[in-house]
This record gives C-alpha cells, structure tokens and sequence, in this order.
C-alpha cells in the first residue's frame, strides 16, 4: 500500500514526517537533513531549484528566488520568471514536490497521500490554496489540519490525563495561538488567535534594518540596495538572530562593499562570494565614497538590543494570546501547559513573554522545528488506520456570514465553532417585487461588511414577485473538517436554490486577515456605534415607507389631528435621518410605528350606515 506523509509546510522550512513502528519520525531529505528550506529559484538553466540547492544561489541570483511564498497564499500574487508567471500554489506545489520525491526515495516507497498542516488563522482562500500546491505536486490531501493542533497531537497522543494546553507557533511567517483540551483520546479545540504577518521572518528584518543603518553610519556610506546584497544582508541576520538565543552579545563582520559586488565565482559553497571591482569614476566625491564603503565594519549586536529592536513584535504576540484566553473563557491559572513550536520560540525573549503572559515555564521537552510535521504524520496515520484513532475538534479561526441591507455583516457561524460546524439564518428581500438576491459571503469579526474578508458573491434567482419583507431567502452554511466552506441560499416559498463551494472573485493580500480578530477588539466601540446608526436608518426608511403607503391608500381622505400628526411625524423623522442621529431616529420611529398602529386600527373599524326613512 502507497504510504501516506504528514508535511508541515511552512514559511521558512518544510519538514516531513511519516508513521514509523507505530511512532512518527521525520523524514530527512536528499541533503540529509531534516528542515528543506522552502526557498524556489527560477534559473535560465532548466528546472527551477528547491531547498538548499536554492537558498545558495539567492544571493546572486535575488530576482529569480523566491522566499516564504505561504504568506502570499490566497492571493492572487504572481512570480515572473524566465518568461512565465506563477502562482503562490504553483511555487508551493514545487517545494511539496521536492520534498516529496526525497521521502520516497529515502522511503523506497510511492508516496500519493499527505496531510498538510496551516497555520490555525488561514482563512478559507488560503487552505483552498494549500490544498491546490498539494494537487499540483501530483498528493492526495487527505486532511487539512491546523499546525498548533497538530503540535498538540503528537505532544498529548498517548496521555490518558485530561488537561488544558496552550500552544505558541512562531513560525518563519506566521504566529498562532491555539488553547485545546486534551485526554482520553479526544483532543478539543477551544479557542484560536493569531497573526498571519508575524513570524521568525519579522525578527529577522529587524536585525537587516539595523546592520545596513549601523553600516551606513560607520562607513557614511549608503549600504548597496542590490537585491544580491540584501539577500546576503538576511543571512548574516538571522546567524546573529540565532546565535543570540544562546549567547548575551553576538559580533557580526560587514565586508567592504563599496568597490565590491557579489559574484557567482566566489569561494562560498563554492557558489558564490564577493568580487573587488575597478575603481572607476574620477570625482573627488566618488573616491571618498569608494574609499568609505570599503572599510571592513564590526558590529556588535546585544541581545538586549535585538529585544529592543523587536518589542512591538512581542507586544502583538502578547495581543494576540490574551485574545485567545478570553476568547477561551479561561484564566492564564487553568492552563496545565504552554508548548512552543516554531525555531523562532528558542528565543529567550519569547520565552520570557510566555511566562510573563501565561504565568507558566514553557514545556521544553518537544522538538519544535518538527512537532507539527510529526503531529501530521499521527493525523495521517489514524486516517488510514496505522495509529489509533483520536477524537480531533477543531475550531474555525473566524466568523462566517453574509452582507445585509445597509452594508452591515451578519454572522451565520461564530468563530471557535468546532469544526465541522454548520449555521443559517433567513433573510427577506429589501424590495417590492424582488427577482432575485445577492449574497456576498464573509469572513471576519468586524460589525460592516467591507471591514471583512470577502470570500466570494454568488446570486439566487427565480424569487417569486411580492412585497418587500414578504418573500424569505435561507442562507446555509457548512465548513467541514479543513475549514472550506460550502454556502447555499433557499427560497423557501419556490425552493429555488443555490449551492456554492466558496471561491474568492478577489484575492487579497494576506497581510490584509493577519490581525482581524485584534482589530475587532480594537473597533468595537466605533463599530457598534456605525451598526446602530445603520440599523436606525434602515428601521427609519422602512416606517417611512409605510407611512406614506398607508396615507395614499386610506379609504377616507387623511383629515384632521390624526393625520397631521402622521404628516408631522414623518416630517420629523426625516429631518432626524439628515442630521444621522441614532437616538434621534429610533425616538421619531417609535412615535410614528405609534401613529401608524393608530391609523390602522381605524382602518379596520367599521364605519356606521345611515338608514333609509
């Protein structure tokens, strides 16, 4: 039988990891090693190059390679290179093509089905994504499973104990924060966080940032803006990124980089180096230039500083993890264990914020560069009946609905729903004689639709003609196990119908989703303050219409102090609907729902006849 792997693809490394005498064990690659990077270059020279082979020639070849592709899935971001174009899912389909082509040779085994891990806030578009780079690597993807969840499957497999953890992944690209319940083989979701934007990645830049400014300093000399030298510039960031992680100072060595270039001949890896050029230019300025720019520059790097340099980071992780613990409906003391995943945790500063946040020392006996891959491997291995099954509960990491009348969103499913989780709601149609409706569906914690994220539009036709509020549209959704979403719309008069698997007509960027849950937080006030005076609006010109429907169709002629009233208060209500003001609208609507009642109960009551002498 073709064996199944597990594949944590993530932003910076991929890794593999199959079931093994019943345990996972992760899969090294063609180089031996157990992390590919998840580097593509695209060369003249034939096919592209993934892993290792790309990440050395990135420095001189920094247009054709590609860096950290996942945080551009579900968008509709595209790679040129070598006279074509790729997509997110195309690049991240070769780099799950390498890796799986290294399994089965180190294997000796076909390989056909995977389960692939994401981080718990990708949203619908972006698993959709993940699942297509897995199709196009010629997988079968079996599931799609959060990477905190799958971290907490190979940490909590075989206890029997129920107990409360709190999972911190701070991958290369992206930060999570997952709060499960685990024991007796059922493993629970109960709340996640995170930032799509916030990874290892950031740190690292941060640390580039400061070298160039610090070189540019010593040297009065601007740092070389060449891709080839920035690439560089990164690498030599994130050794001094790491090396902080065991040592309080790190010095870090700028070459003379003025008069010099990099060079596809150099000695480094026997890839390449750093080249002199010719002096050239005759300026008293362009040698002065040249003469700065090509002094040697040391640099000495605390880890104080790297902390300082990144305390706004630290400050959104800490965001994002108290988002989860309310959300949660927990307290930081009932949680038994805090597990760090991602290379990025080895960080003394992360680990200090876990404790200061949490209250608790982190969990320190769980590899974190491979606890995801292996926790995927487990999730493979019971589907296919190689590991003794667990009951998964997972959540869905943000709100799903629909955008109503006045631009507003409401929500069918609420996020940390277990998953697969379904909802409705009915909708009626906003006009008299309404053929048809409109449902744009969303994703997202924010009170007015455009805040969202806009996961696609479809239209349900074949509404039978009547007025306003009279014809009833059910609006249905599901989002199975891997968090995609299924969405239908009913009539339930006529049963016309509509069923879509949700695709987006407009990919955003996902820089875009990375704090949605921290912003509502943020804009509640104002958002709820937006939703009453679109409410007040909507409630407002619907009385209005119905007064001066009633007016016009009344048996008798509006006379007298009733009608002035009507005349008035319509008037009134108006005049509150120009100046926007919520209180102001609901008091004027309420007098005139009053008036109308009124007028209508005087409709109805019979008229005295006048009899014949």
């Amino acid at each position: 039988m073709a064996r199944a792997i597990g594949i944590d693809l993530g932003t910076t490394y991929t890794v593999v990891a199959t079931i093994q005498e019943g345990r996972p064990r992760t899969v090294p690659n063609a180089e031996g090693q157990h992390l590919t990077p998840s580097v593509v270059a695209f060369t003249s020279a034939g096919e592209p190059l993934v892993g290792q082979r790309a990440r050395r020639q990135a420095a001189a070849n920094p247009q054709g390679t590609v860096f950290s592709i996942k945080r551009r899935m579900g968008s509709d971001y595209v790679v040129k290179a070598i006279g074509r174009e790729y997509t997110p899912q195309e690049v991240s389909g070769l780099i799950l093509r390498k890796v799986k082509a290294d399994a089965e040779e180190r294997l000796g085994e076909r390989i056909t089905q995977a389960v692939i891990t994401v981080p718990a806030y990708f949203n619908d578009r972006q698993r959709q994504a993940t699942r297509e780079a897995g199709t196009f690597a010629g997988l079968e993807v079996l599931r799609i499973v959060n990477e905190p969840t799958a971290a907490a499957l190979a940490y909590g497999l075989e206890r029997e104990d129920v107990h409360t953890v709190l999972v911190w992944d701070l991958g290369g690209g992206t930060f999570d924060v997952s709060i499960l319940e685990l024991g007796e083989g059922i493993f629970e979701v109960r709340a996640v966080s995170g930032d799509t934007w916030l990874g290892g990645d950031d740190f690292d830049q941060r640390v580039a940032d400061y070298l160039a400014a610090e070189y540019e300093k010593v040297t009065g000399a601007r740092f070389p803006a060449d891709g080839g030298a920035r690439v560089w510039l990164r690498e030599v960031a994130e050794r001094a990124k790491i090396e902080l992680s065991s040592y309080p100072v790190t010095q870090v060595h700028l070459p003379p980089l003025g008069p010099w270039r990099w060079s596809q001949k150099g000695p480094i890896g026997g890839v390449g180096g750093w080249e002199k050029l010719p002096w050239g230019g005759d300026s008293l300025n362009h040698q002065r230039q040249l003469w700065a720019s090509s002094r040697q520059v040391e640099i000495a790097l605390t880890r104080e500083h790297l902390e300082r340099l990144t305390e706004d980071l630290l400050r959104r992780m800490a965001a994002c993890t108290h988002q989860a613990i309310a959300d949660s409906g927990l307290s930081p003391n009932e949680i038994d264990r805090v597990i760090l995943v991602g290379g990025a945790t080895r960080m003394p500063a992360v680990r200090r914020l876990a404790r200061e946040v949490i209250g608790k020392e982190p969990y320190r006996y769980i590899d974190p560069d491979e606890v995801v891959a292996a926790g995927a491997a487990i999730q493979a291995g019971m589907l296919l009946g190689l590991v003794e099954k667990a009951v998964l509960l997972d959540v869905l990491p943000l709100s799903l609905g629909v955008e109503t009348q006045g631009g507003l969103a409401a929500r069918i499913i609420p996020r940390n729903s277990p998953l697969p989780a379904s909802g409705a709601r009915i909708f009626t149609t906003a006009a008299d004689y309404q053929p048809s409706m409109d449902v744009h569906v969303l994703q997202g914690e924010r009170e007015l639709a455009l805040d969202n994220i806009s996961l696609g539009q479809f239209q349900l036709s074949g509404i039978p003609p009547a007025p306003r509020g009279v014809a009833k549209v059910e609006v249905a959704f599901e989002a199975d196990v891997d968090g995609i979403v299924h969405v239908s719309a009913t009539e339930l008069l006529s049963e016309s119908e509509m069923r879509v698997k949700v695709a987006s007509t407009k990919h955003l960027d996902p820089r875009e989703i990375g704090s949605l849950a921290n912003e509502a937080l943020h804009h509640a006030e104002e958002d709820r303050e937006k939703r009453q005076r679109i409410e007040a609006i909507i409630e407002a010109e619907g009385l209005m219409a119905a007064g001066e429907m009633l007016l016009k169709e009344l048996v008798r002629p509006p006379t007298g102090p009733q009608s002035q009233r009507t005349t008035q208060a319509l008037a009134k209500l108006r005049e509150a609907m120009a100046w926007g003001l919520p209180e102001e609208m609901r008091g004027q609507s309420r007098e005139l729902r009053q008036l109308l009642a009124e007028a209508h109960k005087e409709e109805r009551r019979p008229s005295k006849s006048v009899g014949s002498g």
